[in-house]
């Protein structure tokens, strides 16, 4: 039997990338928490999806633990751990290869609807933490629809950016991440 070298799941090179992604993603939504439901999570969870595929769920949760390290583990946080994988899964479930056009419009509006959606995906959680019956869970969706207005219109606008960057991404990942 012949020892063969194991490639090893993550190179030295991606453990700091997805570090500094993750710190990226972090800190872009506390520098832009003045404005209510605007920020670049959903962008850089597209971007990030589609040029580093599977392993983009480190940067991910690298996010979501900062997120509750700096805001504090509490209930409000539970949710996190499943919402931004959907996006993410959502993204993994599109086509490799899309025509730039097509793809600029599927991502932007996969940006845009999980923003709409982000108060009904966040629900099931609410209900269960709260005791919430189904009215009141529709009470509380509906309470938050201006809100997810917001965060589904930027997304969409937002999301507008996503082959660009993708594009830049590529470029450097190509440059400086060779496996």
């Amino acid at each position: 039997m012949k020892n063969k070298v194991r490639k090893p799941p993550l190179t030295v090179g991606e453990m700091c990338v997805f570090a500094m992604l993750g710190a990226l993603m972090f800190a872009s939504k506390k520098l832009m928490e003045v404005l209510p439901n605007v920020h670049l999570i959903g962008l850089f969870i597209v971007v990030t999806t589609i040029v580093f595929r599977k392993k983009a769920l480190i940067p991910l949760y690298i996010y979501v633990f900062l997120d509750g390290i700096f805001g504090g583990f509490s209930l409000w946080w539970l949710p996190y751990l499943y919402i931004w994988t959907i996006l993410w899964a959502m993204i993994m479930l599109c086509p490799r290869r899309m025509p730039k056009a097509l793809a600029t419009i599927v991502y932007a509006v996969l940006c845009g609807l999980h923003g709409l959606c982000f108060g009904i995906l966040y629900a099931p959680a609410q209900a269960l933490m709260f005791h919430l019956n189904f009215e009141q869970t529709l009470a509380w969706i509906a309470s938050g629809l201006p809100f997810d207005l917001i965060h589904g219109i930027s997304n969409l606008v937002l999301g507008m950016l996503v082959i660009p960057l993708c594009d830049y991404v590529i470029r450097l990942k190509d440059k400086y991440l060779k496996n």
